[in-house]
């Protein structure tokens, strides 16, 4: 059974850098004027040369994103059910060698999490944990997916890499998305930034959209973490060609892409390869051009000011006033968190600022009444 692994081995990541690193303006000039990008056409709108084109690669991202979407963006929170992790990563505020405080939350305070989030009028919210199979593993989803369910509108997750038929199972508890993250697609650099634990293994990982893809996830997330590699193009390039993938042999799920740079956090390392701002907009712009259906997300890493200029670009997806730790909506306390936010405004202020430009902020785009992927299969 063919997956991504296979195509990853075919790509040769310093071959990329230099394919990218000596596109042209010529290049670049085709990619924005074709209907469909190609690879080569990626790699021109992810290249140096296309730092001078951001202007007319907003632009046209922004009417993509308009005729596809409207004016609308979904909000949505990530609600963290533990801090538990028996993985030792190097830029990871939950890092097992990492001397915090852990908990993990009991129904009890996944009521009181639920009801804060509820108040400030979310719907859609992704479940965030470390990785601790044993203690925060299918068990544990067993018992508080369901109760979730009927809570809010739409559930993703973002955990642990699990087996396909876990998430198949997941899917009937009501499970609508799973967002998994490379982190980066440099094997070398990945094995020494992974340095205990089941995600040292690099192909179990890289593997895991697949499982989904078998399993009928409707939604499925890619993203690299960005400045974990020497080459930030490289690694956003080689989450363009696992799309790729992945629409081609399950067309059937939806995707998003998310774009998240190194943030500050108990024990973090600093970037390898910096992406400043202005190419951060390159980024986000490219993806739209070359996938125009797909959701693009934007979370609280980021400061208000580039978000409130950025998201009317090519923005579906946001967050707003995220907790990275258990307990974080109810009770604070920031020494759990697993990093630290840089836009810290109330919901209701992001979606203000988003109506000023005249955008239309999304609380709730489905009810339980119409059904669910899960209960049509």
């Amino acid at each position: 059974m063919k997956t991504f692994s296979d195509r990853w081995r075919q790509l040769d990541w310093d071959d990329i850098r230099l394919r990218i690193n000596s596109k042209t303006a010529a290049d670049v000039e085709r990619a924005l004027n074709v209907s469909q990008l190609t690879r080569d056409d990626m790699m021109a709108l992810l290249s140096p040369a296309a730092g001078e084109y951001l202007e007319p690669l907003a632009q046209r991202a922004q009417r993509l994103t308009r005729q596809r979407f409207g004016n609308i963006v979904s909000f949505y929170v990530p609600l963290y059910l533990s801090n538990l992790c028996a993985n030792d990563c190097t830029y990871c505020g939950f890092s097992m060698s990492n001397r915090i405080k852990r908990k993990t939350l009991d129904e009890a305070d996944i009521a009181r999490e639920s009801a804060a989030i509820r108040e400030m009028g979310f719907e859609h919210l992704l479940l965030v944990t470390g990785e601790h199979q044993a203690k925060v593993g299918m068990d544990y989803f067993r018992r508080h997916l369901p109760v979730l369910r009927e809570q809010f509108s739409s559930l993703q997750m973002e955990v642990q890499p699990l087996a396909e038929a876990e998430y198949a199972e997941l899917k009937q508890l009501g499970l609508d998305g799973v967002m998994v993250y490379q982190e980066t697609y440099h094997e070398a650099t990945y094995a020494h930034h992974h340095l205990k634990g089941k995600k040292q293994d690099f192909f179990w990982r890289l593997e895991t959209p697949d499982r989904l893809g078998r399993a009928g996830i409707d939604k499925i997330g890619l993203g690299a973490l960005i400045g974990l590699s020497d080459s930030w193009r490289v690694d956003c390039y080689m989450v363009a060609e696992h799309l790729l993938w992945l629409q081609q042999h399950y067309w059937q799920s939806r995707y998003s892409v998310s774009f998240p740079r190194l943030r500050p956090c108990t024990g973090g390392i600093e970037p390898a390869s910096i992406m400043d701002e202005r190419q951060l907009v390159q980024t986000i712009c490219a993806f739209r051009l070359l996938a125009p259906e797909i959701e693009l997300s934007l979370s609280t890493r980021e400061s208000p000011w580039f978000r409130d200029r950025v998201i009317p670009l090519a923005i579906n997806n946001v967050s707003a006033f995220s907790k990275t730790q258990p307990g974080g909506y109810a009770d604070n306390h920031p020494e759990l968190e697993q990093f630290s936010p840089h836009d810290d405004r109330r919901p209701e202020a992001v979606a203000a600022a988003l109506t000023a430009q005249g955008l239309q902020p999304v609380w709730k785009d489905w009810d339980s009444y119409l059904g669910r992927a899960s209960q049509r299969t």
